[in-house]
């Protein structure tokens, strides 16, 4: 069995240039109502994405990822024959809507009903000729209500909407780094609207009892699909108490996970949730938030490599 030492990697440059990095705060409590409408916008737009990318392996199709502006859908096809990509600008709080034949719209990312959010980017998709029905139903949130009746979810703050993308785009960063040292099969770094999570996820190579599912509003093919294979993955979630978390785990959970030692100090493994967590505070307010983040991630993850005996030096980069 091989191991890699976090050690390993202590040479990396990080958190070299405290001006150009800046982890900002952002306490659950001062956003929270923005943040459920956020993230039902994200629903409503990466249903888009759905419904007209191909299949890619673990619903990867799906998601949105980080950009110099905000999120965005990339690229995607439409049955009329032209391609058109969504972009949440959180700078200047608009969703922009482009086609490749050279016509565009936007929406205003205001305090605003989710329902009239939904209303306006169907009637927008229609005039420029990419049309796209979704099922209006939420998927992962315990009793969510249909876009099209929704007015109970209407705040936005832009000042906290542009916080959480400048905490996308340091998190964005540190976990490209994390998934550079992987030869193996890897996710892209993405966000996942079901939660609002940005994840980044390894791969052993070897298939996965199937997933006993349970996510509200998510049939079994989801969870079958999305777990098909052995995998360690790790996020950064904006939810809980505090200032959200940072997790780690492992699917199928191997013997010896749980008690596997991790860093940094203040990490912990939650029989709750069936993972280990790390408070986004305590890199946020580390002196080199960088290098506690990735302890985080190389540690957790060596913990699901050792234990399940993953193949270790066939799919870690050694230089």
């Amino acid at each position: 069995m091989t191991t890699t030492p976090v050690a390993f990697w202590a040479e990396e440059s990080l958190d070299t240039d405290p001006v150009a990095s800046s982890w900002p705060s952002l306490p659950v409590s001062d956003w929270r109502e923005t943040r459920d409408t956020l993230q039902l916008c994200t629903q409503v737009v990466g249903k888009v994405r759905l419904a007209n990318a191909p299949l890619v392996n673990h619903w990867w199709n799906s998601t949105l990822y980080v950009t110099a502006t905000g999120l965005t859908t990339s690229l995607m096809p439409h049955p009329s024959g032209r391609s058109f990509q969504i972009d949440f600008d959180l700078q200047e709080h608009r969703l922009d809507i482009v086609t490749t034949s050279g016509v565009a719209t936007s929406v205003a990312l205001t305090p605003r009903p989710v329902a009239d959010f939904y209303a306006e980017v169907m009637r927008c998709l229609g005039e420029l000729g990419v049309a796209t029905p979704i099922w209006p139903m939420p998927v992962e949130i315990e009793g969510a209500i249909p876009f099209t009746g929704d007015l109970r979810h209407a705040a936005y703050d832009a000042e906290q909407a542009h916080r959480f993308w400048l905490t996308l785009v340091e998190v964005d960063r540190v976990f490209s780094t994390f998934r550079g040292r992987f030869l193996g099969k890897a996710s892209p770094v993405h966000l996942f609207w079901g939660a609002l999570d940005l994840a980044v996820t390894r791969f052993s190579g070897r298939p996965a009892p199937p997933h006993p599912g349970g996510a509200p509003n998510c049939g079994p093919q989801v969870m079958h699909e999305a777990y098909s294979h052995e995998l360690s993955s790790a996020g950064y979630w904006p939810g809980g108490d505090s200032e959200g978390i940072f997790y780690s785990y492992a699917y199928p959970e191997p013997d010896g996970f749980r008690d596997f030692p991790v860093g940094p100090a203040g990490a912990a493994y939650s029989d709750e949730l069936g993972e280990f967590m790390l408070p986004y505070e305590l890199v946020r307010t580390a002196e080199a938030p960088d290098r506690v983040l990735l302890e985080f991630l190389q540690s957790t993850y060596e913990a699901a490599a050792t234990c399940a005996r993953w193949d270790r030096a066939a799919l870690e980069r050694r230089t």
